[in-house]
């Protein structure tokens, strides 16, 4: 076929779409008002994973596993968002990482709120003006992030699922040259990321500004001569600042996982990961009497963080499976006491 044939196919293709969308939508529609009547939530992870996982293992054709979530999980958000329009909150600015996260789980249509810190991600869900918040658990450079795990203590919400992104950093400014930099705005963390970086150009000699998130560095970075930023390649291109280098930060599998909290809990969809806040007395062999619990059923537990919440110890324990699974609620039942189950999601990864 000629050129112009070949338009002609891709045409049709394109109309037999937009004919089989709306009709899936009209199907979307029929699921939604028996949801109403039931009050179920309209957005389940596990039932989206489920059709993700079957039309990976029938595709026969040149869409990558990348490529068909890309599609799917974008049409699932125009459907959630035709049906009932939810606010998201998140970590914010636009641009963020977190940002980031929150548009590849619930796509470029949905309502976003952008919050400032963690701890009003998690107060607007629990007040309902947001359905969904989006925040970070932990960094492979970093480890746990502590405001996280103290409102996961303090506010009653469900993970429903997570979100793992591989973290790059760009150093982006206005200046030709390094040696024209005499600032450099980023989060703390970030600059942690690139020290050697940093190290290897110089540019650790310079002034390093703390701010509140590296899509607000890029801003004032592309406002003021003679500065950069560590930032997203994202944010840069968001505020016109020139990228300078890429991919700075020092471990090139650089990655940070996100929740996503509400206020409803998972079905189990047969691969499901759970987390937990343990609080256990401060006696001998506490906490291995606990973990033999889980051994003894033959529970793959999978992290264990010990953390400090008000001078109080507390551990953040994750294992494979639902908590409502046939073999894991016997154990639920036994550490009731000392047990705080934080939510079972669709499994996304092992770990970090």
């Amino acid at each position: 076929m000629n050129l112009d044939e070949l338009r002609l196919e891709i045409d049709k293709i394109d109309d037999t779409l937009l004919e089989l969308f709306n009709k899936r939508m009209e199907y979307v529609h029929q699921v939604g008002e028996l949801k109403n009547t039931t009050g179920t939530p309209i957005y389940r992870p596990e039932r989206e994973q489920s059709i993700l996982n079957r039309l990976k293992l029938q595709n026969s054709g040149k869409l990558t596993d990348e490529a068909i979530d890309a599609l799917f999980l974008e049409m699932f958000a125009v459907a959630r968002n035709l049906e009932r329009p939810e606010n998201i909150a998140y970590l914010g600015p636009e641009a963020s990482f977190t940002h980031q996260a929150a548009e590849i789980k619930f796509g470029a249509m949905s309502s976003y709120l952008s919050l400032n810190s963690i701890t009003s991600v998690f107060r607007e869900v629990s007040r309902g003006t947001a359905k969904f918040g989006v925040i970070p658990i932990e960094n492979s450079s970093n480890g746990i992030v502590s405001e996280t795990i103290n409102c996961l203590k303090d506010y009653d919400l469900n993970i429903i699922s997570e979100v793992f992104i591989d973290v790059h950093h760009t150093l982006a400014t206005t200046c030709n040259d390094v040696s024209e930099i005499k600032k450099i705005y980023s989060r703390d963390i970030a600059f942690n990321q690139c020290h050697n970086f940093l190290g290897a150009c110089g540019l650790d000699e310079v002034e390093l500004i703390p701010v509140d998130s590296t899509a607000k560095a890029a801003k004032l970075a592309s406002e003021e001569e003679g500065t950069a930023a560590i930032c997203s390649d994202i944010a840069a291109k968001m505020y016109n600042l020139p990228t300078l280098f890429q991919n700075i930060e020092d471990r090139d599998n650089n990655k940070t996982r996100f929740f996503i909290i509400s206020d409803f809990e998972n079905l189990p969809s047969g691969n499901d990961k759970t987390s937990m806040l343990v609080y256990l007395p401060n006696t001998p062999g506490a906490l291995v009497e606990f973990l033999n619990d889980f051994e003894r059923c033959e529970v793959n537990l999978t992290k264990i963080k010990s953390h400090i919440v008000e001078g109080e110890s507390i551990f953040f324990i994750e294992f494979n499976g639902h908590k409502s699974d046939l073999h894991i609620e016997p154990i639920m039942e036994r550490q009731k006491d000392v047990v705080k189950i934080l939510g079972s999601y669709v499994k996304e990864n092992d770990d970090i």
